[in-house]
């Protein structure tokens, strides 16, 4: 009887492209948790309504809604190594705008600028990264955010130390550009691989055509979880699924980082500085989820990882959302954390393993769509807050956490379904 050898377990190489690719993460990381606790304050200093500063995340989802077409495009014109480096220059182009902006007009233009080039840069690399470690794909994805949050996870803490140093907010958002054009000559660096070309290589003619990132002969994203997913019609259904998760974790994500600080305000005694810090509590879970479940998902199916995450999620938000003191309210942010920082990587990874061949029209569908979430999710809840305060506002939290829990159930169910695997 012929023996049946047990499948390899993908192992993650951490090269040099891999971790160069890393870096535009750290970007991204440093922009959103060091500006998002800084809108009540921007706020203030320009005297609009909490609705109003929520429009931020409004221009971060205008120009995530731009992106999502562009990046393929870029992609295909200017190469991956171009569409990175380029994004990334525009983001510190955006973020000097955002700093210097006297008026709400002003400091949106440069929130949209900044999230236009943020998101090409992310998608861009995003899509490399996985296309380069093949069947390591969720690893390489949880770890690359992973170190994003993780050095994002300063910016809220210098964002504090500036404004109880009577600094204000911007000196810690203005590490944003300098990380920006530091990341740009990072990557113009890397090695020449087929995940991050020399040039742009010529595209096959058709519509059709496979994307640069899992072109013929490329090897595609994890190989365990698109087993799973290889009939069309099942295909289809769980990159649904997985597409609603990604929205559920990014909505999540953005309204706690842009009102936590608010809500730590209107119920502890906190000051705004020590508040505004409280968030790197958040990006700290986060952070350290990143690397506890990046290399567990190649041990247990990134799918059962998702689901539970929505619900440490839930967890987090009790304790946060009952809290009435500073320490309390951490540790809740820190739970919270926990949860979130699974939900963005591993859901990527699924949606990405489930487009086989279209890894870059996936993720541009996951930024449309993510845009979508970043728009509404942090204007609703400031607009909640302004009519009936933050604390009953944040009960849009354990909503969206029940919706990205109850999608990625259903996930893990078609990915398991023995017709498919």
């Amino acid at each position: 009887m012929p023996s049946v050898s047990a499948p390899v377990r993908p192992r993650l190489v951490r090269d040099r492209l891999t971790v160069g690719l890393y870096t535009p993460f750290v970007v991204w990381g440093w922009l959103l948790y060091s500006f998002n606790p800084s809108v009540p304050l921007l706020a203030d200093e320009l005297g609009v309504s909490a609705a109003q500063a929520g429009l931020h995340g409004t221009a971060m989802a205008v120009g995530g809604l731009v992106a999502a077409p562009v990046t393929p495009r870029v992609v295909r014109r200017a190469g991956r190594r171009g569409a990175v480096v380029g994004a990334t220059l525009l983001v510190a182009l955006g973020v000097v705008a955002l700093l210097l902006g006297p008026t709400l007009p002003w400091t949106l233009a440069g929130m949209f600028v900044t999230a236009l080039g943020g998101n090409v840069m992310v998608a861009s690399a995003q899509v490399g990264l996985a296309q380069h470690a093949g069947p390591a794909a969720s690893a390489a994805i949880t770890e690359g955010n992973g170190v994003g949050s993780a050095v994002g996870l300063l910016g809220p803490i210098a964002v504090g130390a500036c404004v109880t140093a009577g600094w204000g907010w911007r000196p810690g958002v203005a590490v944003t550009a300098v990380l920006a054009v530091v990341v740009a000559l990072v990557v113009a660096r890397l090695p020449h691989t087929t995940a991050l070309p020399a040039r742009r290589r010529p595209r096959p003619a058709g519509d059709d055509a496979p994307d640069e990132a899992t072109a013929p002969g490329v090897p595609d994203v994890a190989v365990a979880d698109v087993a799973a997913v290889q009939r069309p019609g099942t295909a289809r259904l769980a990159a649904g699924l997985f597409l609603t998760a990604v929205v559920a974790a990014i909505a999540l994500e953005n309204a706690t980082t842009y009102w936590a600080t608010d809500l730590v305000l209107s119920r502890t005694d906190a000051g705004p500085g020590i508040a505004a810090a409280t968030t790197a509590g958040l990006v700290a879970g986060m952070s350290a989820m990143r690397f506890v479940v990046g290399p567990l998902s190649l041990r247990v199916h990134p799918a059962h990882l998702l689901a539970a995450s929505f619900g440490i999620a839930l967890v987090g938000w009790a304790v946060l959302w009952t809290a009435t003191d500073v320490r309390v309210a951490l540790a809740g942010l820190v739970v919270a954390g926990f949860g979130y920082g699974a939900q963005y990587p591993l859901s990527i990874s699924l949606l990405l393993a489930a487009s086989p061949g279209q890894g870059d029209r996936a993720q541009s569908r996951a930024t449309l769509a993510g845009a979508l979430a970043i728009g509404v999710a942090p204007f609703l809840l400031g607009a909640l807050a302004d009519a009936f305060g933050t604390h009953l506002a944040f009960l849009v939290v354990p909503v969206l956490a029940v919706l990205g829990g109850v999608v990625a159930f259903l996930g893990a169910r078609v990915v398991r379904r023995p017709a498919v695997l």
